[in-house]
């Protein structure tokens, strides 16, 4: 039953992206786009956590090198130049309990701008990610608690925002 199961899902999955009807790309990047060039993500927000911009621009790098076909460069004339800054970086409460915070949540906001060499054009994306933590915790506690799946968060948000089609 099981292998029925499973060949009728591929079956489908083949028909819809024989007819056009869906592709699974989930990256699009223009053919004649070869390299790129990731630029240190600055932290210009108000609170700044002294760990996320090396953090976020090193797993960025990784990630665009790890599943684009692009090849990163140092170079400021690459094909496509991402840069980027943390522009807010705060808690707010999200829930009250007994008139206390019970729930708190970090938002961080990425300003990122890329700039296509081959088009002369740049385009600018605003990135958000939330987290919720316990209202019992500080924010030290929570970025600890947080620890890689802060930046994991935020990173994959920005990949996507660059070069998902969707």
């Amino acid at each position: 039953m099981k292998n029925r199961i499973a060949l009728i899902l591929l079956s489908t999955a083949v028909l819809l992206q024989a007819c056009g009807v869906y592709t699974f790309k989930d990256v699009s990047i223009p053919p004649e786009v070869k390299t790129v060039k990731v630029n240190f993500i600055e932290n210009k927000a108000r609170l700044v956590n002294p760990r996320l911009s090396p953090a976020l621009t090193d797993r960025l790098q990784q990630k665009i090198v790890g599943q684009t076909r692009l090849t990163r460069t140092n170079n400021d004339d690459a094909d496509w130049v991402i840069s980027g800054a943390v522009t807010e970086y705060g808690v707010t409460t999200s829930g009250i309990s007994a008139q206390q915070a019970s729930m708190n949540r970090l938002s961080v906001l990425v300003s990122i701008s890329l700039r296509d060499n081959i088009t002369g054009k740049t385009t600018e994306y605003q990135v958000t990610k939330s987290f919720e933590f316990s209202g019992n915790k500080t924010l030290q506690q929570a970025e600890t608690e947080l620890g890689e799946d802060l930046i994991r968060g935020v990173s994959d948000e920005i990949f996507n925002r660059l070069f998902s089609n969707w």
